[in-house]
């Protein structure tokens, strides 16, 4: 058995545990990362990178659709899944040999296997015939394990025909037919890409819309395109059961109403949440307190026991990579005496990659109201934007809400062209705590699909010039 001593342990190389892991050796401290499967975690080999590669293979498909309003003619085209898949899975490897390579720059020391917490200064790591291959003797750890899709009783995941978003990715022939449980991001991104390549797809949703934690507005307009696309959306509709019978994923459903039904597919995905890995990890050995199943931590990311800390999914939503690696860097700030002032954590952006897609940082408007603010609302539609209309994809729109008497940007959210590498003007005007006025007084380039902030933010103060 190999036995290293190190300053700071950290159990998982997601986007929160690498992270944390190059910050922290950055600084100074002895670090050693374990991981039990590919570096980079979920996120960089069967989450965030993977999918979004794949989307965009459904974005090029959409624009070849569209190739005739460019002026352009295709008589005829194809696509080969198996491609598809394997362009996705090759960004993966990419990225995380990337990850490897970092390690190697800043002096982390990676080991292979699942760490298990023996006491509060020791960690064992076990690999997967269950041998113990190494002991780590540490000053602080780190737990960055991560979440997996949430199971159901009645719904019996099988992985082959009723599935999580890791089988959605490689699936190796195109479904005729697919149900979608749960209309949150992973949801209706597969929606998105499955209904690309041309599989009927059925989204079941609990709620009465997608994307429920997006504006109303949002939702609205998302729903709009679904249902242009072909995409068959049953919102305030139950999931009762889920089965693999014949071959075919059995769903029975119970409408608002109270009627109830069973749907048939191919397969059905699983997208309804997520559940902690805090599973098999020791926690039980040192007596760390859970909160809801999840590891409850302090604005330092420490948990009840003083130099353990959590970071990322483990330790609860927002379920987010850049929540994570936000997370991982402040602790690892923290463990080497740096004063740290904690995550903002109503500044975190949220992002979905469909088309249109989805982006949105701080309140909604019907939460701004609840919390008692007067407000200031303005709208800018990119039909009315140049850059927009030229591209030749001018859906959706930028809403910003402010505070009526102070001016202080309280949310924006956006559905539209490449809303997601808007946002962070967003998220920085809200961390600089600037105003409607400044925002509108900045000049913006043209033509850009971000002077569309610009416009929304004088539209609310009545000084909107393009529309």
């Amino acid at each position: 058995m190999n036995e290293h001593q190190a300053d700071l342990v950290v159990i998982g190389s997601g986007p929160g545990g690498y992270v944390a892991a190059i910050r922290a050796s950055q600084l100074g401290l002895k670090t050693i990362c374990i991981e039990k499967a590919e570096l980079g975690g979920i996120c960089l080999n069967w989450g965030c990178i993977p999918t979004k590669a794949l989307l965009k293979s459904a974005e090029m498909i959409h624009h070849i659709k569209d190739a005739k309003n460019y002026g352009l003619q295709v008589n005829d085209f194809s696509f080969d899944i198996n491609e598809i898949v394997q362009r996705s899975r090759k960004v993966a490897d990419k990225m995380s040999k990337g990850v490897q390579f970092l390690f190697k720059k800043n002096k982390v020391q990676a080991v292979i296997g699942s760490g298990k917490i023996i006491d509060k200064n020791t960690v064992e790591v076990i690999d997967a015939d269950g041998k113990i291959t190494d002991k780590i003797t540490a000053k602080n750890i780190m737990i960055a394990t991560g979440a997996r899709p949430r199971m159901f009783p009645d719904i019996e995941v099988d992985r082959k025909v009723i599935i999580t978003s890791r089988e959605a990715m490689t699936l190796n022939s195109k479904p005729e037919s697919l149900i979608v449980m749960g209309a949150g991001a992973i949801g209706v991104e597969f929606a998105y890409y499955y209904s690309s390549i041309g599989t009927k797809v059925t989204i079941i949703e609990m709620v009465d819309r997608l994307l429920p934690i997006e504006d109303e507005e949002v939702s609205k307009e998302l729903l709009k395109h679904y249902k242009k696309y072909g995409i068959e959306v049953l919102t305030s509709t139950r999931v009762l059961s889920a089965n693999t019978v014949n071959g075919k994923a059995e769903i029975k459903i119970q409408a608002k109403d109270g009627s109830e039904k069973t749907l048939t597919a191919d397969y059905a995905l699983n997208a309804i949440g997520i559940q902690a890995n805090i599973e098999n990890i020791g926690l039980e050995n040192v007596g760390v307190e859970l909160e809801k199943n999840f590891i409850k931590i302090n604005k330092f990311m420490q948990t009840n026991i003083p130099n353990i800390y959590a970071i990322g999914d483990v330790a609860g939503a927002p379920w987010l990579a850049h929540k994570a690696s936000a997370e991982g860097i402040e602790a690892a700030e923290h463990i080497a005496g740096h004063h740290v002032s904690g995550i903002d954590y109503n500044n975190i952006p949220g992002c979905t990659y469909c088309i249109p897609q989805v982006a949105s940082v701080g309140l909604t408007e019907t939460k701004a109201k609840e919390m008692g603010y007067e407000i200031k609302v303005g709208k800018f539609p990119f039909a009315a934007s140049g850059k927009a209309t030229a591209i030749g994809d001018n859906t959706g729109f930028v809403k910003m809400i402010f505070d009526a008497k102070y001016g202080e940007v309280l949310g924006v959210h956006m559905i539209g062209p490449d809303v997601t590498e808007l946002i962070g003007e967003a998220g920085l005007a809200r961390s600089v705590g600037a105003t409607g006025k400044s925002i509108f007084k900045t000049i913006h380039s043209h033509p850009t699909l971000n002077e569309a902030l610009m416009e929304a933010a004088a539209n609310a103060y009545g000084e909107s010039i393009n529309i």
